[in-house]
């Protein structure tokens, strides 16, 4: 997945690149797509708006109305845009991969963010009992301590019972 991760990136920036580096610096006014026709991809392409076919070799404005050119006008694997060496199909497919492992990484986050807040949540549980069992201990030695200090200061007076059921004699 990593590897996959890298690869795509990899490609994005390297497309990123050679389109930055197509793409002229300064220029006055764009020409006609259709004169740049039966020329070469690269001299079509120079102009964003132009839409290589290379079968028919023709520089064509590219159809802004509809997102894709229509098969009548240009095969969709036959059609170069943006750089010579990408089709349209190929480049169809990768960014459909790429949308879907993107959607499946947040899925994937959103699921690990939920499992870990209820790990989050049984430690925190588990802590509270601990703590509560401590709190438990200390009270039952104090509880036994207290007894005992009772019990010494019963028998210090005389009122220890021997059998805590007998009845009490007035004396």
């Amino acid at each position: 997945m990593a590897g996959l991760y890298r690869a795509s990136l990899f490609l994005f920036a390297f497309v990123f690149t050679t389109t930055k580096a197509q793409t002229p610096t300064s220029s006055p006014a764009p020409t006609p797509c259709a004169l740049k026709s039966n020329t070469s991809c690269a001299e079509c392409l120079q102009n964003v708006t132009c839409l290589w076919c290379a079968p028919t070799k023709q520089c064509i404005d590219y159809p802004v109305r509809s997102i894709l050119p229509p098969r009548s006008l240009c095969p969709l694997n036959d059609a170069r845009w943006g750089l010579c060496w990408v089709n349209f199909q190929i480049l169809i497919i990768t960014m459909s991969v790429l949308g879907g492992i993107f959607i499946i990484a947040i899925l994937v986050c959103c699921f690990c963010c939920c499992k870990c807040e209820g790990i989050g949540s049984k430690r925190e549980d588990a802590k509270v009992e601990r703590q509560n069992r401590a709190r438990k201990s200390r009270q039952n030695v104090k509880r036994t301590e207290m007894q005992l200090r009772h019990d010494e200061i019963r028998h210090k007076y005389g009122m220890a019972k021997d059998n805590p059921y007998a009845r009490m004699n007035n004396q």
